[in-house]
C-alpha cells in the first residue's frame, strides 16, 4: 500500500510539473472587416507542429510548453497571420483576419482542419457561402441544399425539388440545424425552395457518416448551418429582384460594437403577378351572363425572416438571440351571385385558407470558465404546425313564397409539431494532444399527428341544423435527453482519433427507450498530403416523418415512437483515402455501408387522409441497407473554384415482419436507389466585373411504382364476361426505373462599382439545352385500328410530364 501512495504521489508530481512548464494560448478568431467570428479556422505552432481549430463561436485554446512559438492562424480565403514570440504566461491572442485576394496569401502548410487530410473527421464537407451563392439554379434562386445535392452520397427527389437523400436514408433520417436548433420542414413550394436563405448564413457543414458524438437523433446525416452574427463596423446590407421572389438583409452594430444585429427577409409574389389574369377571369364571366356577378382572388406565396442580436459583455461572456420565421401560403375566395332570377336570388361563397410553416427561437450564452474550457448554454424552440380550412357558404332567397336558407359547410385539417428545449455543451483543450467535448440536452415534444374538422350548419325560416365534429389522433406528449463525451486525441505524430459516446433516452405513453451509441473516426496520416481514415457510428432515431408523395408535402406527419412502434437504429462504417494537391485541392475516396433497422412505411393505399383508424395501424416496420462508394475533388481558393463528385450506390429495404409484409416479404429498392450520380460543378472569376458559373449533373433513373398490367375488376351480374372496369396489376413495389437524369444551368454575374455600394445583374439559365427530364411517369391506353382489317387493338404505353424544360432568370442585386 506504501508503494502505491508513492507511485500515486510520484505521478501528480510529475503531471503537476510538465503542466506547470505549459502554457495556454486563448482568444477569438474574426473577420478584420465584419467583426464576424470564423468558425473552424486554424491555429498551428510550427515549432512544436501542434495545433487546434476555433469552435462554433471562433474560441480557440491551445496550450503549448514554455519557450519560442511560432503560431499561424489561417481560414480559408483569408491571409495568414503569425505571432513569434516567447510564451512564458497564459496569453490571450484576439486575431483578426482579412480577406485574401492573392491565391498565394492562401497556401497554407500545416493547417489543423477537421474535414481536411489531417483531420480526423471523415464523410463531411464544408461549402464556402460565397460558392453556394455562385450555382446556377432554377429561376436564379440561390439554394443551400440545391448546392448541397451536388456533393457525393446526396440525392435529390423529384427534378427541381430541395429533397434530401443522405446515403440510401429517407427524407426524415436528416437532421437539420439551424443555429443548432431542428428544422422539421426544409421546404418551400412542395420541395422546389428550401427556408435557407443564403443572405442570413455564415458557415455550413455536412455530416454524412462517422458522426461526432455530440450528435444524434438521426440516422443519415447532419447539417449544421450557423447564422450571421452581424457586421459590428458599419451599417451594411444588400437587397435583389428576382423572377419571383425580392430579399434583402442588413447588419450592423447597435449603439456601439458590443452589439450588432442582422436581418434577412425574402417573399415570393407569384400571387400577385396571378392577380390581373384572375381579375380577368372574372371580368369575362360577368360579361357572359348579365345575371351572374363573379368576384374571386387567389394565389400563393412564401415568406420568411431571420433576425439575430448578440451581445458581448466582456472577453469572457456573450449573449445571442437568433430567430426565424416562415410560411407557406395559398388562399382562394370566390363569391358566385345570381340576380334577377325568376323568383329567386342566390349568393354562393368559397374560401381556402392553407398555410404552414415553422417558428424557430434560441438564447444563447457563451463563457469562458477559464483558458482552456468554453461553455455554451442554449435554450431553444422550434414549432411546424400545418392548416388547412375549406369552407362554402350558400344564400337563397325565395320570393314566393317568401322564405330564407343559409347553408355552410367547414372542412379543416390540423397537424404539427412543438418543441421546447434547453443543452449545455462543453469544449475543455487541456492541451494539444486531447480536444475534449461533453454535454447534455432536453427537449420537451407534442406531437399532433393530425386531427380533421367537419362543420355543418343548416338555417331556414322554421329551424336550424348543426353539427360540429372533430376526428383524428390526439396529441402526443414525450421527453428525450441525450448525455455525450468525445475526444479528439492525438496519438503519436501520426495516429489521431476521434473517441466518443452518445447516451439518449425517449419517454413516452408510459414506454422509456434509451440507447448508447458508440462513434469512433481514425486517421493515419502517411505524409503530410496523404492519409488514411475509418469511422463507425450506432444511431438512434424517435421520430418518423409518414409520407407516400414523390415530392415533399406540408401534409407529411411527423411522428414519435409509441408502444407498437420501436425506435429506427442504424450503423454506418466507413472507410477513405483523402489527399491535398499542391495545397489547393483536396480530393478524396470513401467508401460506406449502412444498416438501418425499425423503418417505417404506409401500408399500400394508406394515407393521412384516412380518420377511421389511427397511424399506427397504416404503417408497416422494416430494414433496409445501403452501401457505396464516392469520389470528391475539391478546390476551394483561387480565381477558379468548383468541384467533381460521383456516386456508385445501391439501397434497399425488406419488410417481411409477420402482418406487416409489404412487396409480398421480398426485398425491393428504396424510392431513390439509383446506381450512379456525377456532378461537376465550376465557377470563374475573369475580373472584379464579371464571373460566371455552371452546373452538369448525370444519374441514373430513380424506381418507381406502376401498374403495368390491368386486371378485369367488379363483373357486371349476370355476365360472367363483361365488367364494369380493369384496374392496374402491381406485381412489385418501385418495379420501373426512370429514364436516365442530366441537366446543364449556366450562369454570369456582371458587377459594377458605384458610388455608395456594388450593383450586380444576375443572368442565369436552368436546363440550358432543354433536356425532357421526367417530373412523373405515368400509364394510359393506346388504341391502334388496323384499316385493312377494321380491327382495334389497345395497348398500354408509358407517359412522361415534364415540367421544366429551359428556363432562362435575371436579376438585380445591390449591396452596401
Amino acid at each position: 500500500m506504501k508503494k502505491l501512495f508513492i507511485l500515486l504521489f510520484y505521478f501528480l508530481f510529475i503531471s503537476y510539473f510538465v503542466s506547470a512548464q505549459n502554457f495556454t494560448i486563448s482568444g477569438y478568431v474574426t473577420d478584420a472587416k465584419s467583426g464576424e467570428t470564423l468558425i473552424s479556422s486554424s491555429i498551428y505552432d510550427a515549432n512544436t507542429r501542434k495545433g487546434t481549430v476555433s469552435n462554433n463561436y471562433g474560441f480557440y485554446s491551445l496550450t503549448l510548453p514554455k519557450g519560442e512559438v511560432d503560431i499561424q492562424y489561417t481560414y480559408v480565403g483569408f491571409g495568414t497571420q503569425r505571432r513569434i514570440f516567447k510564451l512564458t504566461k497564459d496569453t490571450l491572442i484576439n486575431i483578426k483576419l482579412t480577406e485574401s485576394i492573392e491565391l498565394r496569401e492562401v497556401t497554407v502548410i500545416g493547417t489543423q482542419r477537421e474535414l481536411g487530410v489531417k483531420g480526423s473527421q471523415m464523410s463531411a464537407i464544408e461549402i464556402p457561402i460565397s460558392m453556394i451563392k455562385s450555382v446556377p439554379t432554377l429561376f436564379g434562386e440561390a439554394d443551400i441544399i440545391k448546392a448541397l445535392q451536388l456533393l457525393p452520397g446526396v440525392q435529390a427527389g423529384t427534378e427541381g425539388s430541395a429533397g434530401f437523400y443522405v446515403r440510401g436514408g429517407g427524407p426524415d433520417e436528416n437532421l437539420f440545424l439551424l443555429d443548432g436548433v431542428p428544422v422539421y420542414n426544409v421546404n418551400h413550394m412542395g420541395g422546389f425552395f428550401s427556408v435557407f436563405n443564403p443572405d442570413a448564413i455564415k458557415n455550413v457543414t455536412l455530416y454524412k457518416g462517422a458522426f461526432p458524438a455530440r450528435f444524434g437523433g438521426r440516422l443519415s446525416s447532419v447539417l449544421d448551418i450557423r447564422m450571421n452574427d452581424g457586421n459590428n463596423k458599419a451599417i451594411h446590407g444588400n437587397f435583389s429582384v428576382g423572377v419571383i421572389s425580392s430579399k434583402f438583409n442588413l447588419e450592423g452594430p447597435l449603439f456601439s460594437e458590443n452589439t450588432t444585429f442582422n436581418i434577412s427577409a425574402r417573399r415570393t409574389y407569384l400571387d400577385v403577378l396571378m392577380q390581373p389574369l384572375i381579375k380577368l377571369v372574372a371580368a369575362q364571366q360577368n360579361r357572359d351572363s348579365e345575371n351572374q356577378d363573379v368576384n374571386m382572388t387567389a394565389g400563393y406565396y412564401f415568406y420568411d425572416m431571420n433576425a439575430k442580436i448578440s451581445h458581448k459583455f466582456s472577453d469572457k461572456d456573450r449573449l445571442y438571440l437568433s430567430a426565424y420565421i416562415g410560411d407557406d401560403v395559398v388562399y382562394a375566395n370566390l363569391r358566385q351571385s345570381y340576380k334577377d332570377l325568376q323568383n329567386s336570388t342566390e349568393e354562393t361563397r368559397f374560401k381556402l385558407n392553407w398555410d404552414w410553416g415553422n417558428i424557430i427561437t434560441a438564447l444563447r450564452w457563451n463563457h469562458i470558465i477559464n483558458n482552456k474550457l468554453f461553455m455554451n448554454t442554449t435554450a431553444t424552440y422550434t414549432r411546424y404546425r400545418f392548416n388547412m380550412d375549406v369552407g362554402t357558404t350558400m344564400k337563397q332567397e325565395i320570393k314566393t313564397p317568401p322564405s330564407k336558407i343559409n347553408l355552410s359547410t367547414t372542412l379543416g385539417y390540423r397537424s404539427g409539431i412543438e418543441d421546447y428545449g434547453a443543452k449545455v455543451d462543453f469544449d475543455y483543450a487541456p492541451n494539444p494532444n486531447h480536444d475534449i467535448k461533453f454535454g447534455g440536452s432536453y427537449t420537451n415534444h407534442t406531437f399532433r399527428p393530425g386531427v380533421s374538422v367537419a362543420q355543418y350548419k343548416l338555417q331556414n325560416d322554421s329551424a336550424i341544423q348543426k353539427m360540429d365534429t372533430t376526428i383524428g389522433d390526439q396529441s402526443i406528449f414525450s421527453h428525450e435527453t441525450s448525455l455525450y463525451i468525445e475526444d479528439n486525441i492525438n496519438i503519436g505524430s501520426f495516429i489521431k482519433a476521434n473517441i466518443g459516446l452518445h447516451y439518449s433516452t425517449f419517454y413516452v405513453q408510459q414506454e422509456f427507450y434509451h440507447s448508447l451509441q458508440p462513434r469512433l473516426g481514425v486517421r493515419v496520416l502517411l505524409t503530410d498530403q496523404l492519409s488514411l481514415k475509418a469511422g463507425y457510428a450506432a444511431m438512434n432515431q424517435y421520430i418518423h416523418l409518414l409520407s407516400n408523395n414523390t415530392i415533399s408535402l406540408p401534409t407529411d406527419l411527423w411522428v414519435p415512437v409509441t408502444k407498437r412502434i420501436e425506435p429506427m437504429r442504424s450503423h454506418q462504417y466507413s472507410a477513405g483515402v483523402f489527399y491535398n494537391l499542391l495545397n489547393m485541392v483536396d480530393l478524396s475516396l470513401e467508401g460506406y455501408y449502412k444498416s438501418m433497422h425499425n423503418l417505417i412505411e404506409y401500408k399500400d393505399g394508406a394515407t393521412f387522409l384516412g380518420t377511421s383508424t389511427g397511424w399506427e395501424d397504416k404503417v408497416s416496420m422494416g430494414d433496409g441497407w445501403a452501401y457505396g462508394v464516392e469520389f470528391l475533388a475539391q478546390k476551394s481558393i483561387g480565381k477558379t473554384t468548383g468541384w467533381i463528385g460521383y456516386t456508385w450506390s445501391k439501397s434497399e429495404r425488406l419488410f417481411n415482419r409477420e402482418g406487416q409484409e409489404l412487396n409480398n416479404g421480398e426485398v425491393f429498392p428504396a424510392k431513390y436507389d439509383r446506381r450512379h450520380d456525377f456532378s461537376l460543378v465550376v465557377s470563374h472569376k475573369f475580373s472584379d466585373r464579371i464571373d460566371i458559373s455552371g452546373t452538369w449533373v448525370y444519374s441514373t433513373g430513380n424506381a418507381g411504382t406502376l401498374g403495368l398490367q390491368n386486371y378485369n375488376a367488379f363483373p357486371i351480374p349476370g355476365n360472367e364476361y363483361s365488367y364494369i372496369s380493369s384496374l392496374p396489376y402491381i406485381n412489385k413495389r418501385n418495379n420501373y426505373r426512370f429514364p436516365d437524369y442530366h441537366r446543364l444551368d449556366v450562369g454570369v454575374n456582371f458587377h459594377k462599382q458605384k458610388k455608395h455600394g456594388r450593383r450586380t445583374w444576375n443572368i442565369s439559365v436552368y436546363n440550358a439545352y432543354n433536356q425532357m427530364n421526367p417530373f412523373l411517369i405515368y400509364t394510359s391506353t393506346k388504341t391502334d385500328h388496323n384499316i385493312s382489317t377494321n380491327t382495334f387493338t389497345s395497348r398500354k404505353v408509358l407517359n412522361k410530364l415534364t415540367l421544366f424544360p429551359v428556363i432562362p432568370s435575371i436579376s438585380y442585386a445591390y449591396k452596401f
